[in-house]
């Protein structure tokens, strides 16, 4: 462990791992007014200017010296590990396009079989183009060093989403198996199966699309004794196999896939998974598993009857009787949101008709004004997300100031107002709108500075104006919800008069 460690040193480990440039560090020396500073000031420095994560200094000051870079690619955060390999985010050195580099892990790269499957999985991976289907960019197997690069989705996977959403409303859960089930039919139409299909394995974008990831390769897994299986190390290996040995299909039937799909279906509406949750991996295995899954109506009696006969039809024992092929079910999932969307507009109650007569978010032509919410703390953005499309407003999320401004840079049109939370993000996000404040392709959108009551000092260094505002949380919704009414109309106001 690397401890006191001065300024000068810090400036010289960064420089020797190559996370910044001699110019860079200049320029930041440049910031401080001297180089004479204390180390945490520098630390500061650098992270307020994007050149250094927390992730980069915790393993700096740990001694670690490899881990830093992948090919072309810094890494900047860890996303999640799981049991053969961990997730990166990461920036490609040169042009800093974000990406996600998945690493096998160290235990695995000596093992010719794992490297061999995972080296398999990507080149599988990069033939599939799809808008629902994350796509791989690179591939890269070298000695006892093993990664793919992805495309970097902002926002999280399916567990992730359900933890906060907990059961999803008919047309919500209906668009986002579209999306699932679209990836799976491109992907059979090449030939390949998922054969890994779980919700974490489903992502959900900050735009709310649904995007496939990890597709598993066809294995031996259903030919194994149950002493073996039962070794497996992915609990969705050994419930594929059992259900494939249960019902007697191929390994690589797509219509397992189906099934799967189902379960997710099932889960988005009810909030439970279908089948029984143990660790137990003989039980896994068991026929009655797949057999005797409680009937969805029974969990959920209010769900639209079309709903339901999707879900069981596509979770049927008897794959004979189950979709036959993912194109199928796209069909019917696309038929079911047309009459779940007539149905609303007709004959909605509860909080449909809150949804219907809320017209708050609403511009002069009926569109939805977007809403920009820079917030790295799941819970908080879905309390945003969940205020925000209740009356009417279309919400965009990201984690990354730096993505907000690019965003707005690449499009000034992007969203009608950006709310940047310095509660989660820290000092980046007061910079970030001071700049946003400041800068002239940005400055006549409104913005909003979130600040904890810790960080009320804070005001006086914000670049503020009627168009930008701060507000120290806690705070009523309907606080939150005025100011917005008041700062995009006070906009369409100024646009008017010019």
């Amino acid at each position: 462990m690397m401890v006191n460690m001065s300024a000068e040193q810090l400036a010289q480990r960064t420089l020797d791992l190559d996370l910044i440039t001699e110019r860079q560090l200049q320029e930041v020396w440049g910031s401080l007014g001297s180089s004479n500073v204390e180390a945490e000031d520098l630390q500061q420095a650098m992270l307020r200017q994007g050149l250094l994560t927390n992730y980069q200094f915790e393993r700096m000051m740990a001694g670690e010296r490899a881990g830093f870079f992948y090919g072309d690619y810094k890494v900047l955060y860890l996303v999640g590990t799981g049991t053969f390999a961990r997730v990166y985010r990461a920036a490609h050195r040169k042009t800093n396009k974000l990406a996600a580099v998945k690493v096998l892990r160290n235990k695995f790269s000596d093992d010719p079989t794992e490297t061999d499957r995972f080296y398999r999985e990507g080149q599988m991976g990069q033939s599939l183009k799809h808008p629902n289907i994350v796509p791989i960019l690179e591939v890269h197997s070298d000695r006892r060093t093993h990664y793919i690069v992805m495309d970097f989705v902002e926002g999280r996977n399916l567990r992730e989403f359900m933890k906060t959403r907990k059961v999803c409303e008919p047309v919500e859960a209906t668009r986002l198996m579209i999306d699932i089930a679209s990836g799976l039919s491109y992907a059979f139409q090449k030939g390949i199966s998922h054969r890994d299909l779980k919700m974490t394995n489903v992502l959900v974008s900050s735009r709310g699309q649904a995007k496939l990831v990890d597709f598993g390769l066809a294995g031996d897994e259903a030919q194994l004794s149950d002493e073996a299986l039962a070794k497996l190390s992915n609990p969705r290996t050994i419930d594929y196999a059992g259900l494939e040995r249960s019902t007697g299909v191929r390994r690589d039937d797509s219509r397992s896939d189906i099934f799967f799909a189902g379960c997710i279906y099932y889960h988005l509406l009810t909030g439970q998974a279908p089948l029984v949750e143990t660790r137990d991996r003989t039980q896994r295995l068991s026929k009655s598993r797949f057999r005797e899954i409680k009937p969805i109506l029974e969990v959920n009696s209010s769900l639209p009857m079309g709903v339901a006969l999707i879900v069981n039809r596509a979770l049927e024992f008897d794959p004979e009787k189950r979709y036959q092929t993912p194109a199928e079910l796209v069909a019917d999932l696309q038929t079911m949101m047309v009459r779940l969307r007539v149905a609303g507009d007709g004959a909605a109650t509860g909080s449909a008709v809150e949804d219907l007569q809320s017209r708050e978010g609403l511009d002069e032509n009926g569109s939805p004004r977007a809403v920009m919410i820079v917030e790295s703390e799941v819970k908080v953005q879905n309390v945003f997300r969940d205020l925000l499309k209740k009356n009417g407003y279309r919400v965009l999320v990201t984690i990354d100031p730096h993505r907000a401004m690019s965003r707005f840079n690449d499009n000034p049109e992007v969203a009608q107002l950006v709310m940047f939370s310095a509660t989660s993000i820290g000092a980046p996000a007061l910079e970030a709108f001071n700049k946003f404040s400041e800068n002239p392709l940005t400055r006549e959108i409104p913005s909003v500075l979130l600040l904890h009551k810790r960080q009320v000092a804070w005001e006086a260094k914000a670049t503020t104006d009627e168009r930008h505002r701060v507000l120290t949380m806690p705070v009523k919704r309907r606080e939150i919800r005025n100011l917005l009414v008041e700062l995009i109309s006070g906009q369409q106001q100024q646009t008017a008069g010019e």
